[in-house]
């Protein structure tokens, strides 16, 4: 029968429509009458019948002009109903004028009863109609559960109802008040069922609609589902659908930042516009995941001007579109600059042009290995273009400049570490004799940026696997890319002058055992000795060049409050500019003469804690700690 249906022309089905609600619309005034007076009613004169065709024709009439005939039956709705019963109203009306033209004998009360039976009959055959169009073998649909009975669950219920892909089969929810309760014939059942109901109903999904629900709560949930191996899968974050940015029933993969579990903490308006609003503000590296996301912030606290400056002409492309779309025409001017952040003159001349109050110093070469097969290069935009910028501010006049460093830089093992900690040196040497205020915002690993484990992770397990991992004992620590970002914002506030900031990254990670999760609630097994038949492999390749199995924030043992719970200062030493003047002098000329192997000793004489990667015994030493701690801050 479905496959008659689904194959019929469309003007075809539209008479079929026609027909149909014709026939309810004859026999429903009939119905209307028979109970008005208590028999099976039959007309005895042509104004009676007449009254009839003026029924159906005014009804069919009113359906049309409603648009009731465009629908898809299969999409049918509460709103369809409406639509009906208020074209109904209409043609009510038009046959109770019938009655009085045609001066027939019939009761006053016919017009409101034919309504009422007619929007029951017409609704009804759509309804039936619906019902037999989506007509599918449950076998070929998968069974999902939903994880929250409220407001969103009921949406998303809703929505999967009228789909044919998922087949919902109850929902589970915390709240004991709703417990045995049922939402569109589905029973709410507490959490502690959910192996069984799983079992039960071979659930394939989890679908997680608790967009509200804080992060650490939200963790908690995805933790206690991970032994069940299904995939689970969740509504947008209440934030994204207030913001515009997703439906409520828009269903998802679970973003791995959900494991984390951490809270926001509410930012301070004062400290968030203190160099933004009003003021012209350039960002290196515009395009870049750090990079682009203080933009987008930025472009939030009303700027008179924002700068963009990056090297790549498309990921300037990229972000000035989002930008301007973002604004909609609206919003601060946006100045998009190609150019490298190693390029002083060009860097001044900017900032001079435009009156530059506040620099984002996010232009930088971050991932490890690469840097480590690229040292000259490395050295030269982290090092030397962090200076080039740094110079520029000065001379024209920058407020405020902020590099944005890494938990790299901290007794580095690697270039890209021990560049980062000499662009800190560099910065904190020249606070002290320029007006312009200099600080560094040092934090760890962002979430989803690029070279990330967990954009790696996610294609590697949809590919089949296997997931690499360099040690089965990797620990990192983790934040999102917004809340680094505002955090960044924030702290840019409170610099003083030379200011190292720190920014709690929360509680470490194992990397083996993000992993392990990610397979789990993306619906897989991880194959192991024990348990061959599982989908998905993780292969330990060992640690990369200069790679430590943790990272740390600290140089020294002290870090001070600030006005913000997530913002700490480091208390630490640095060197004289005399002294760094020689060191980057040396560095220049090894450049210059592309001598890698003093490159790295002049690291080594830095005082950096820096342990060259061509000296394999010492690499394998530092990657732990005598005492086995990991250092994180409180």
């Amino acid at each position: 029968m479905r496959g008659f249906l689904v194959g019929m022309a469309r003007h075809t089905k539209v008479a079929v429509m026609v027909i149909s609600d014709s026939v309810s619309l004859l026999l429903a005034l009939w119905l209307a009458l028979s109970l008005r007076y208590g028999v099976l009613w039959v007309p005895t004169t042509a104004r009676e019948a007449l009254c009839f065709v003026a029924a159906a024709v005014s009804g069919v009439v009113a359906f049309s002009v409603a648009g009731l005939y465009r629908w898809m039956v299969r999409y049918v709705s509460a709103q369809t109903l409406l639509v009906i019963f208020k074209a109904l109203l209409v043609s009510a009306l038009i046959l109770a004028t019938a009655i009085l033209l045609l001066r027939a004998d019939l009761p006053r009360s016919t017009p409101i009863l034919y309504a009422l039976i007619a929007t029951i009959l017409v609704a009804g055959s759509r309804f039936l109609a619906q019902r037999l169009l989506r007509e599918k073998d449950e076998g070929q649909r998968i069974p999902v559960l939903i994880y929250g009975a409220g407001s969103t669950g009921h949406q998303i219920g809703l929505a999967l109802h009228r789909g044919n892909t998922y087949q919902p089969v109850a929902y589970v929810d915390d709240n004991p008040a709703m417990h045995g309760m049922t939402a569109y014939g589905l029973r709410v059942y507490p959490s502690r069922e959910l192996p069984r109901l799983v079992e039960e109903y071979g659930v394939q999904e989890i679908l997680l609609a608790l967009p509200s629900l804080s992060n650490s709560r939200r963790r908690e949930i995805l933790l206690s589902l991970d032994p069940l191996s299904i995939k689970v899968r969740t509504v947008p974050r209440m934030q994204d659908i207030v913001a515009g940015k997703v439906s409520a029933d828009e269903i998802q993969d679970v973003d791995p930042a959900d494991l984390l579990g951490r809270d926001p903490v509410p930012p301070r308006p004062d400290l968030l516009g203190a160099t933004i609003t009003g003021k012209t503000v350039l960002v290196t590296g515009a395009g870049g995941s750090i990079g682009s996301e203080l933009c987008r912030q930025i472009v939030g606290l009303s700027p008179r001007c924002l700068i963009l400056f990056e090297i790549s002409e498309f990921a300037l492309y990229a972000i000035e579109s989002e930008l301007r779309a973002q604004g909609e025409g609206g919003g601060p001017r946006l100045i998009p600059l190609l150019g490298s952040a190693q390029n002083e003159i060009l860097l001044q001349d900017v900032m001079e042009r435009f009156a530059v109050d506040t620099v984002f110093h996010a232009a930088a070469y971050k991932h490890v290995p690469l840097v480590e097969h690229n040292v000259i290069e490395g050295v030269r935009n982290n090092v030397f273009g962090t200076r080039a910028a740094a110079r520029a501010a000065v001379a024209a006049g920058v407020s405020t400049f902020v590099l944005i460093s890494t938990d790299k830089a901290v007794r580095p093992t690697n270039i890209m570490g021990a560049s980062k900690r000499l662009a800190e040196l560099v910065l904190q040497a020249m606070a002290g004799a320029s007006r312009t205020r200099f600080c560094m915002v040092r934090f760890g690993n962002v979430l989803g940026s690029s070279g990330s484990v967990v954009p790696l992770f996610r294609d590697q397990i949809r590919r089949g696997g296997p997931l690499t991992v360099t040690h089965p004992d990797i620990i990192r620590y983790f934040m999102t890319i917004p809340e680094a970002a505002q955090l960044v914002i924030q702290a840019a506030a409170m610099a003083e002058g030379g200011d190292v900031f720190l920014l709690d990254m929360g509680e470490p990670v194992r990397i083996a055992e993000l992993a392990k999760r990610m397979i789990h609630l993306m619906g897989y097994h991880e194959r192991t000795p024990e348990f061959p038949d599982g989908e998905i492999e993780i292969v330990y390749t060992g640690l990369r060049p200069g790679e430590k199995l943790y990272e740390e924030l600290l140089v020294g043992e002290a870090a001070m409050p600030t006005g913000h719970p997530r913002i700490m200062r480091a208390m630490e030493s640095s060197l004289a500019a005399g002294e760094l003047d020689v060191v980057l002098q040396q560095l220049d000329q090894f450049c210059a003469a592309r001598n890698v192997k003093e490159i790295h000793v002049c690291f080594e004489k830095l005082r950096i804690g820096f342990v060259s990667a061509g000296n394999s015994d010492h690499l394998s030493n530092s990657t732990q700690r005598p005492d086995g701690r990991v250092t994180r801050l409180a």
